[in-house]
């Protein structure tokens, strides 16, 4: 796999049961990439190692003057350097995409669960820490998976090496070749302790990004209940938590590294002192001293490998095991579903609640519990994230259809829809039926002034649908990004449109124009939506009241708020003495019908 031809068609089926399983599991998902790494990397570090026999035999050349031999050694010097610059620019370049396709992979993967889970994905897992996975622990993870290839070559090289220092000068390689495996595992006791420290920091900085998002998402309300300050100082407290696990994790690491440049050097000492005295004695000639002892200083730089092969697990094993817990999340039922992949049309029925929703009728569903109203949604939707019988689509139990064809069978709008940045051009191009177009959309949804504003706050911009939106829409207000997404959910026309409180954030005439626009747009078709909103209650053909969880009432809007006290008390905000909530206006059952009137006039 090179770096063109990303994405993976198929990024596979990742092993999710630990951290280090997932790690294996990429590992031998790359291994043409991994042996290519592995075979340019015995070059490159075979290439260095092999100078210091060149010198060596260079040395020995000179002192006992032959001229043969010194150029053959300068010939062989040659063949190593061009040996080394070959080796190690290709290493480099197989590296590099070892490393990016794995984390390429795993962030195609990330992407596909967050697809497939929806908005059930943050139920489960934190925002902050599904955007620590994506970003920081993929590349750590790519970091891991592609330096194994390298510390391979390096271990090979190092073997290699001490056999060939034995072979040479049995007397000093056998003190090299006992000398290097105390210096590689040297460093194991204080891994432990460093792997704790590092766990630590990413643990506290994922709670410091976590933190961060939910602020920056919440900016908005914080600022109209002045909280700025107050979460300000939360995340300067996190950051420096943060700032002081880094210190320790830097301190261990930096102790290691340490440890990996003196015992070298004691090393190199050692055989020093006694390659002395072995040539004093004439039991070692003066080239394979200087062979040895070249040979010693130059495998400290495969020897570092060992630390950063330590690292790399250190730091990846945990992202590895925070990517492994979001890609082990499944829903409740078998995407794949056990039906053919055909849309089914009909009824819309929810056995657990008694809900029925008429073909071609506009529904609306009244439940005093928000929460309830929203699971109840999604389920609507096929495939819910909870355990629980199915919804039926003219008979067919959505859940056992495939997951893209229940979603283009129902198509389900929450409650807090997101919006992405971009061209409104982009953010409306859906799949579609092709039976409603972007201006009629727009103005059932009621967006002129959305336009008008969109255009005003883009620069050179005449087209609104050239207009730029902000990452999930923050610059506009929360009534104008419902209107959006209501619009966006009217152009992609699908047999059953679902939408949770479409309109809770517009004021009264809007909502009324937009009642009446959705009834007109979505004539025929079959609509289901959750409100308590008198103005679009009254619109719909059908209302149905949900009390614990199942079936109360049915009957048309004005009908249930003479005859059902438990309608009148959701719709109308009434509570069990009559009296209205705090900062709310209680209408009599008598005036409601009359003011629904006027502000149908008004609008």
């Amino acid at each position: 796999m090179q770096i063109q031809d990303l994405p993976y068609p198929d990024p596979g089926v990742p092993d999710t049961r630990s951290g280090p399983r997932l790690l294996w599991w990429l590992f031998r998902n790359q291994l043409g990439g991994q042996l290519k790494a592995l075979a340019w990397g015995l070059l490159h570090f075979a290439s260095v190692s092999a100078l210091p026999f060149c010198v060596g035999f260079a040395v020995q050349a000179v002192v006992d003057r032959s001229g043969s031999r010194l150029a053959l050694a300068g010939g062989l010097m040659l063949l190593c350097c061009a040996g080394n610059a070959l080796g190690d620019t290709f290493l480099h370049r197989a590296a590099v995409t070892n490393w990016i396709t794995a984390a390429s992979r795993v962030q195609q993967l990330l992407a596909r669960r967050a697809a497939l889970l929806g908005s059930a994905l943050t139920r489960r897992v934190a925002a902050g820490e599904v955007v620590a996975v994506s970003t920081g622990d993929v590349e750590k993870i790519g970091w891991f998976v592609e330096a194994v290839s390298r510390f391979t070559a390096a271990a090979l090289t190092i073997v290699l090496v001490c056999g060939g220092l034995v072979v040479y000068e049995p007397a000093l390689g056998l003190v090299v070749a006992l000398g290097l495996p105390v210096l590689a595992l040297a460093v194991l006791p204080l891994l432990p302790r460093a792997t704790q420290r590092a766990d630590v920091q990413r643990a506290k900085a994922g709670r410091a990004t976590e933190l961060a998002s939910d602020t920056v998402a919440g900016l908005r309300v914080l600022r109209g209940i002045g909280g700025e300050e107050l979460f300000l100082d939360r995340y300067r407290s996190a950051s420096q938590e943060v700032r002081h696990a880094a210190v320790r994790s830097a301190r261990m690491w930096s102790l290691i590294s340490a440890i990996q440049v003196l015992l070298p050097g004691l090393l190199l000492i050692a055989v020093v002192w006694y390659g002395v005295h072995l040539a004093q004695d004439g039991r070692v000639g003066v080239g394979a001293l200087v062979t040895v002892y070249s040979s010693v200083m130059i495998l400290t730089y495969p020897l570092r490998h060992f630390e950063e092969i330590a690292m790399a697990y250190s730091f990846s094993r945990p992202s590895a095991q925070r990517a492994a817990r979001v890609l082990s999340l499944e829903r409740a039922t078998d995407t794949g579903g056990s039906r053919p992949a055909k849309v089914p049309s009909g009824d819309l029925h929810d056995p657990a609640t008694g809900l029925l929703a008429p073909a071609g009728v506009l529904t609306t569903v009244v439940c005093g519990d928000p929460d309830v109203a929203g699971r109840l949604a999604e389920r609507l939707g096929g495939h819910s994230c909870e355990p629980g019988e199915s919804a039926l689509l003219g008979g067919v139990p959505l859940d056992e259809l495939p997951l893209d064809c229940a979603r283009t069978a129902v198509l389900v709008q929450d409650k807090d829809p997101v919006l992405l940045s971009g061209t409104l051009r982009d953010l409306l191009d859906v799949p579609s039926s092709g039976a409603v177009g972007t201006d009629a959309a727009l103005s059932a949804a009621q967006c002129e002034d959305v336009l008008a504003a969109l255009v005003q706050g883009s620069v050179g911009v005449e087209d609104p649908l050239d207009a730029r939106l902000t990452e999930r829409g923050r610059s506009l207000s929360g009534g104008q990004r419902q209107r959006l997404a209501l619009a966006r959910s009217l152009i992609a026309d699908p047999e059953v449109l679902v939408l949770d409180e479409p309109t809770s954030a517009v004021d009264s005439h809007t909502e009324a124009r937009i009642a009446r626009g959705l009834r007109d747009l979505r004539a025929k078709r079959t609509t289901v939506v959750f409100t308590s909103s008198p103005l679009l209650l009254d619109r719909a053909d059908r209302v149905v009241l949900l009390h614990d969880g199942t079936v109360a009432a049915v009957g048309t809007h004005r009908d249930l708020l003479v005859c059902e006290p438990r309608y009148r008390a959701v719709v109308t905000r009434e509570t069990g003495e009559g009296d209205a909530p705090a900062g709310r206006t209680v209408l009599a059952e008598d005036d409601v019908p009359h003011r629904l009137e006027e502000i149908e006039e008004t609008a």
